[in-house]
């Protein structure tokens, strides 16, 4: 499959387009309008990141209408660039200094809004100063309607998680190609961390080392701890190119991996595989989960298995839908989600698989291609 070079920012076609479904998503949850200042769920709707400060940026979507976008008057320049021709679908509205910001929003709101939907990342004090301000207005959840825009994924994004897993498969292979032993966690880490920025990524978000007794911690911290012969490590490493993340795992085995080591890795590569070839329209999320955890189980780990399956991903790392039991979301084409069971003996060893996979027309995808085979490095 031919992958094409995108760039950051789509075409306003679909920044507008984003932007009309999530008033039809506003209005289908009895919501008069979603507040939306900067984070993840705004730079989906607009293209861009506006800086997140104290002086308040709000994205105001109404269930119908024109949007508005308030933000301080010093801030309006780079949003006209940022924004492009894009601008002209919305009205901006900049405060000065000496205004109040949530009194702004208030008279942009009043008589047309009982409901407002409050975006899920917004700072605490400008939720407190909203209420004060827009009562008798009720505040909700903007979550649920972001989330069921951002979860089904387009061709066009799939196309740059795909060109995001292609880049960190290129930092795992290389890692994996250096010498382990002698080195500590920290090291190794940093080193992770510019490989995924020479692969193409624009930032590095995490690059877990977890060596030996501490590959049985999910979620180490890379710690100086020298790395020996005879040590399993849990390699996790995610990063952002083009707006949208990266996230696989590997595992390595320092010299040559033990007989029981071996056995394991065996039964957590053949509960991956199951739940990677598990997913296909239709499968519920907690149907995919239990195709991994019931062979895991049934091959004396079960209780070594201490997490979900997986999270989805797309512009953020973790997002709708979670792979997890309880989760009876059915499948569709474009969910694009994580599948990395683990199995952790305590004060031991651990090792965890991890690859990026799609839901397709046809079953699926798998992003990711670096080797599952147990490598065994110097």
């Amino acid at each position: 499959m031919t992958v094409a070079i995108s760039t950051s920012r789509f075409a306003d076609a679909v920044y507008r387009d984003r932007l009309q479904r999530a008033a039809g998503e506003a209005a289908a949850r009895d919501i008069d309008a979603l507040l939306i200042t900067p984070s993840v769920d705004y730079g989906y709707l607009l293209g861009y990141r506006a800086p997140a400060m104290e002086r308040l940026t709000c994205l105001i979507v109404p269930a119908q209408g024109q949007p508005w976008l308030v933000l301080p008057h010093l801030e309006e320049p780079l949003a006209r660039h940022e924004l492009g021709q894009l601008a002209a679908d919305l009205a901006i509205v900049p405060w000065d200094e000496t205004e109040d910001p949530f009194w702004v929003v208030r008279d942009l709101l009043e008589g047309h809004a009982m409901r407002a939907g409050v975006q899920d990342q917004m700072w605490a004090r400008f939720v407190l100063r909203l209420r004060a301000a827009l009562d008798p207005i009720e505040l909700v959840e903007a979550g649920p309607a972001m989330s069921a825009l951002r979860r089904i994924k387009t061709p066009e994004e799939i196309d740059r998680l795909r060109l995001a897993a292609r880049a960190a498969d290129e930092a795992m292979d290389a890692i994996r190609a250096e010498r382990f032993a002698g080195r500590t966690e920290r090291e190794l880490s940093a080193r992770i961390r510019e490989l995924l920025l020479a692969a193409g990524h624009q930032s590095a978000e995490f690059a877990i080392v977890a060596s030996g007794p501490n590959s049985a911690s999910p979620h180490h911290e890379p710690s100086d701890r020298v790395i020996e012969p005879g040590d399993a490590v849990v390699l996790d490493i995610g990063g952002i190119r083009d707006g949208y993340a990266s996230d696989t795992s590997r595992t390595v085995f320092v010299g040559e991996p033990p007989r029981e080591f071996r056995l394991m890795y065996d039964v957590l590569q053949r509960a991956q595989l199951a739940a990677c070839t598990a997913v296909a329209p239709g499968m519920t999320a907690e149907e995919v989960d239990r195709a991994d955890r019931h062979l895991i189980g049934e091959g004396g780990y079960g209780d070594a298995f201490i997490h979900r399956t997986g999270h989805g991903i797309g512009m953020e790392v973790h997002e709708e839908p979670y792979i997890v039991e309880g989760n009876a979301e059915p499948l569709r084409p474009g969910h694009a989600f994580s599948i990395e069971p683990g199995i952790y003996v305590a004060g031991t060893w651990g090792a965890r698989i991890e690859d990026i996979v799609v839901c397709t027309e046809e079953g699926s995808e798998v992003l990711n291609r670096s080797s599952r085979e147990l490598i065994s490095v110097d």
